[in-house]
């Protein structure tokens, strides 16, 4: 371990604050704050609005409904633009809003949404409100680093991200990229803030310190997630994680399985997943079956998903190797507790995507 205020950990800090911008291609400045990714939320909504404040939060699932809660709990008024869980926003649905409520001057946006596999088209929604001059804050927890998104840009005012997603990191460190607008608006907003307050953990850093003790040992590990990813590449990084996504979704469909986001907005670091059981008590004792059998931690769904989805976690450290291990030990599993009456073809299936193949094996039957 090494002393937070001493010159080891000024060098510790600029490396990760540097390789953040870096990776979310930014020039804004980057704050670190102790917490999980809920407490970036939190900071973002306590340096941003006031009471009474009307802004605008579109959620597509549990996490998007969280920032709207911590939002209301904060005294702003939250116009919700909530979309049935598994579909995505429109951005047309954002600029009617908008137009709507003119006295609107912020906008809460989830990029990946990790409980529904769901990923938003932010270039699109991104123009919707810059166009209209107002300032965006992006939940991107489990998104940047592992997705395109090029923060200077498209003008992202706040992107918020977790230590543990695709960092390769342990929890326990929020990183929030705050732009000149965002800042600006912080020093004029009034909700209360203290520990997550933007301005002074921004003088401290700027002195190459954190105001709070900082998490030595997340950072460390952070420093190596960010060397990982500079030696391979940053588009590399995203490719491989595209391609890892497209084998477990092949590999999924072949054995007859739904996926539930929708076409075109599935998301490359998670994938949700229709449960082939008959009821949640089922969905559970499967999801337990294959943690204590074969080592597989898969999530269930949250909220009102509970029961009825399973999630497949493929960021990070993650390549082509583990995603054969996921699909066959799923595959295994499902054929075990008899919801599955052959095996071989999801391993298959992610194979052909490799190889580019156009066709896939004949699924095997699900019931």
């Amino acid at each position: 371990m090494i002393n937070h205020r001493g010159p080891e950990f000024a060098a510790l800090l600029s490396d990760c604050v540097e390789g953040l911008r870096w990776a979310m291609q930014t020039d804004n400045d980057v704050l670190l704050f102790p917490a999980s990714g809920t407490g970036g939320l939190e900071a973002t909504a306590a340096n941003l609005l006031s009471p009474g404040e009307k802004v605008l939060l579109c959620s597509v699932g549990s996490f998007g409904e969280r920032w709207a809660d911590i939002a209301a709990a904060y005294g702003a008024d939250v116009v919700r633009l909530a979309m049935p869980w598994g579909e995505a926003l429109d951005p047309e649905d954002i600029e009617r809003l908008l137009a709507e409520n003119p006295s609107i001057e912020k906008v809460f946006v989830t990029h990946n949404e990790t409980s529904t596999g769901v990923v938003n088209d932010m270039r699109a929604i991104a123009a919707v409100v810059k166009s209209r001059g107002k300032l965006i804050a992006v939940d991107s927890v489990s998104g940047v680093g592992s997705l395109p998104l090029p923060v200077d840009e498209l003008g992202l005012d706040v992107v918020v991200t977790g230590s543990q997603k695709g960092w390769m990191a342990p929890p326990g460190l929020a990183m929030v990229a705050a732009g000149k607008a965002a800042l600006a608006a912080a020093e004029s907003a009034r909700c209360p803030r203290w520990y997550f307050d933007f301005a002074r953990q921004k003088k401290f850093q700027d002195k190459q310190q954190t105001y709070t003790t900082p998490p030595v040992s997340v950072m460390f590990a952070l420093q190596e997630g960010l060397a990982i990813m500079r030696e391979e590449g940053l588009e590399n990084v995203w490719a491989r994680h595209r391609r890892v996504a497209d084998m477990i979704r092949a590999g999924l469909g072949a054995i007859g399985l739904r996926l539930f986001a929708p076409e075109g907005h599935r998301s490359d670091t998670v994938t949700a997943v229709h449960s082939p059981a008959t009821s949640p008590d089922d969905t559970k004792a499967w999801l337990t079956a294959l943690r204590t059998r074969y080592g597989l931690v898969l999530a269930g769904g949250q909220g009102q998903l509970q029961g009825k989805i399973f999630r497949v976690g493929h960021l990070g450290m993650v390549d082509e190797r583990d995603a054969y291990s996921i699909l066959a030990t799923i595959e295994q599993g499902l054929y075990d507790q008899g919801l599955l009456s052959r095996v071989g073809f999801a391993v298959a299936a992610a194979q052909a995507v490799l190889r580019q193949e156009a066709t896939t094996p004949e699924p095997a039957a699900v019931g």
